[in-house]
């Protein structure tokens, strides 16, 4: 057994036995379980759908950007970036369940078609659940945008310096979350004043998980391993939260994504690790939100044909504000987006080197619909075994709607 994951499970163990984790009886158990209630009683069910254009004031038509929206650029049109129905609810006082699919996945002009993003359990090891552990395939605890939902997040599209970990943010592993009350209570907080927080992955979090990426088969024998500490400061009505994240293990190229041509190494799996800082100023009513990450990962190098291990970096900083008029909520924001290094689930590892301006607003008129409009000023330069010396630059405006419900 990989020695990480055998470490893995020695500290579950020891968290398991040290908190009376099920010291419940059976017949305890009995009576707080789904046998006892409604299905209606048990599962909740909730949803969002967004709806964008991105053509307005456009300057260039070649400029993309597949992982942040494939209706960017040429033969983009109107677009239904994401449908998604979440099924969840409390089997008894300390088992979770939550399940979501997404109705408007999309692959090349193939559209809207029904892919699962989470599908997991969170088992309570205490009657608080301070101390939880999340089974099946969820958000990989690394950053603080990637862990927000797109649902509640600000700016339209995640900064490809720290979403470029994960494609979709998603894995299928197991990860131990510890949790205070206090901090439990401030990020309820955070969320019941709207300032766009990330929700609760733990003020830590620690587990292993394939590293292949979210709906992928693993193609090796060597789990990912990662770990996230983060803490929600209140300086009187004030939260700031600084946090900190890495991960480490081994990415083997899927042969799908190979062009005929390039070179790897013989089993095609690289090293592919990270370790980055968040700092998060609450709008309150003026806010800073920036992640900055730097790592090894596989990259193309046109210079040799080949995919190799190399060096990356990257982040972006927010600014942002939030103000109440009437009962409309309203939400202008200011973002820098840097990034450059390899994307391992695009072709060929793609290297990039992205420079990106984008200034917008979030108008709420109620609980159920969103408006945002924003423009973006980007500079890409993205290239593959096929896609060589291409920089591409241009403008853009850019709108979404989303509904909830």
């Amino acid at each position: 057994m990989n020695k990480r994951i055998a470490i893995f499970f020695l500290t579950f163990a020891t968290i398991f036995f040290s908190h009376a984790a099920f010291s419940e009886t059976a017949d305890s158990l009995k009576q707080n379980s789904l046998g006892n209630r409604k299905w209606f009683e048990v599962i909740s069910l909730r949803g969002y759908g967004q709806v964008r254009y991105n053509r307005l004031l456009e300057t260039n038509e070649k400029l993309g950007c597949d992982q942040c929206d494939k209706s960017w650029g040429n033969d983009g049109g109107l677009f239904i970036r994401r449908l998604r129905l979440v099924f969840y609810g409390w089997v008894n006082e300390r088992i979770y369940f939550y399940v979501q699919p997404d109705f408007a996945s999309s692959s090349g002009s193939t559209l809207n078609y029904l892919q699962l993003r989470d599908a997991f359990v969170d088992l309570g090891i205490d009657k608080e659940n301070i101390f939880r552990v999340r089974i099946g395939q969820s958000k990989v605890p690394y950053g603080f945008e990637n862990a927000q939902s797109s649902q509640n997040r600000l700016t339209i599209d995640r900064a490809d310096g720290t979403n470029s970990a994960f494609v979709n943010e998603r894995d299928l592993g197991v990860f131990i979350y510890w949790t205070p009350k206090i901090v439990q209570e401030r990020f309820e907080t955070i969320s019941t004043l709207k300032l766009k927080g990330s929700g609760n992955f733990g003020m830590a979090g620690f587990g292993f998980f394939n590293g292949q990426g979210a709906n992928k088969a693993d193609l090796n024998k060597k789990q990912h391993i990662v770990g996230r500490f983060t803490y929600p400061l209140l300086f009187g009505k004030q939260f700031i939260e600084p946090g900190i994240q890495a991960y480490t293990g081994d990415f083997t190229m899927p042969s799908d994504l190979l062009s005929n041509g390039v070179k790897t190494n013989l089993d095609k799996t690289y090293k592919d690790e990270r370790i980055g800082a968040t700092l998060v100023i609450y709008p309150q009513p003026i806010g800073i939100q920036a992640e900055y990450n730097i790592g090894k990962g596989p990259q193309y190098n046109k210079q040799t044909d080949s995919i190799e291990v190399r060096n990356l970096k990257g982040g972006y900083i927010t600014l942002n504000a939030k103000a109440n008029i009437g009962k409309d909520l309203i939400y202008p924001y200011f973002k820098y987006n840097y990034y450059d290094g390899g994307k391992k689930f695009e072709k060929d590892a793609r290297s990039y080197l992205v420079k990106e301006f984008e200034t917008g607003i979030e108008w709420q008129p109620n609980k159920f619909l969103e408006l945002v409009v924003a423009y973006t000023i980007s500079d890409r330069t993205y290239e593959d075994f096929v896609l060589r010396n291409n920089r591409q630059k241009g403008n853009l405006l850019r709108i979404q709607a989303q509904f909830n419900f």
